[in-house]
């Protein structure tokens, strides 16, 4: 099971928009994150919806987050492109389960617990904490080429 290239991109876009001081044009925005303008363009506009961003029209216009970095979590970007996430369709409201004869399948309760423990998970994580780690990780890695170069 794998993120789609959508919901990656969007965790992308948020990234980059956490590094920017102020307002980020979209062109600026899809370069940094390596994503394709109008992909990035249709990423912002669910983004926007999901108020983690807000936008900006005009010369003078861009996008920038709604929330600090510390207030926006994995999940909620995802769930923003991906819509609410559950390990099984059967979970979802729309879903049918069609396993069991009485219309409950026996492995609804375990598909149950592990959406929770993966939501919960992704609720842990949020944009300051990865961007600190990240930076960390980055240094220690320049140390570490700095050392084998002495």
């Amino acid at each position: 099971m794998q993120l789609t290239l959508e919901a990656d991109y969007a965790v992308r876009i948020i990234s980059v928009l956490c590094m920017e001081e102020g307002r980020a044009d979209a062109k600026t925005i899809s370069d940094k994150a390596s994503v394709s303008l109008r992909f990035a363009l249709k990423i912002l506009r669910k983004l926007v919806s999901a108020e983690l961003v807000d936008s900006f029209k005009g010369t003078q216009g861009g996008y920038v987050l709604k929330r600090e970095p510390s207030e926006i979590n994995l999940r909620q970007v995802i769930e923003a492109i991906e819509g609410t996430y559950y390990f099984s369709r059967c979970l979802s409201p729309e879903g049918e389960c069609n396993r069991g004869m009485s219309g409950v399948c026996c492995y609804q309760r375990a598909f149950g617990e592990i959406t929770e423990l993966v939501r919960d998970r992704l609720d842990g994580y949020n944009f300051a904490d990865l961007l600190a780690a990240s930076r960390e990780t980055e240094r220690d890695a320049l140390m570490l080429v700095e050392e084998k170069q002495n």
